[in-house]
């Protein structure tokens, strides 16, 4: 019998001051997600299937295939995130609280092996969740 891989999580929170329904417009509207995050073609509904697409480099064709997984308007979103022959899991909290909004982010499912992917998506998620500040910041 053989031990099941180990996996990592990667947690990124982050006290936004605005309310978790403009928090909410930039997490789930297409041309929001495009302005912090990638191109798109996402749409709010449980089971579509959509992808991100970036610049491809060496070894990656820019393509993540994503299926929305979980819906919880203004509270919380869950999606796949398959990349490079590996799905992990993206999952953002909304928490409201006196002073605007608790994000939480975490990407599940990454293993053992995976350090340098791991690495990267610390990198990357605290430059998108920083881009998506900007853009809720923007905001009506």
């Amino acid at each position: 019998m053989t031990e099941p891989a180990a996996s990592r999580s990667l947690v990124i929170e982050r006290e936004m001051p605005y309310p978790p329904e403009k928090i909410w417009r930039a997490l789930t509207q297409g041309a929001l997600i495009e302005e912090w995050l990638m191109k798109n073609d996402f749409q709010p509904v449980v089971g579509h299937q959509f992808s991100f697409r970036s610049t491809p480099v060496p070894g990656w064709d820019g393509i993540i295939q994503s299926e929305v997984l979980t819906i919880e308007p203004n509270s919380k979103l869950s999606y796949s995130w398959g990349t490079m022959g590996t799905t992990s899991l993206v999952t953002w909290t909304l928490t409201p609280t006196k002073s605007g909004t608790h994000l939480r982010m975490e990407q599940t499912g990454f293993r053992s092996e995976q350090d340098a992917a791991y690495k990267g998506a610390t990198y990357g998620w605290t430059k998108f969740i920083g881009n998506m500040a900007q853009v809720v910041a923007k905001l009506d």
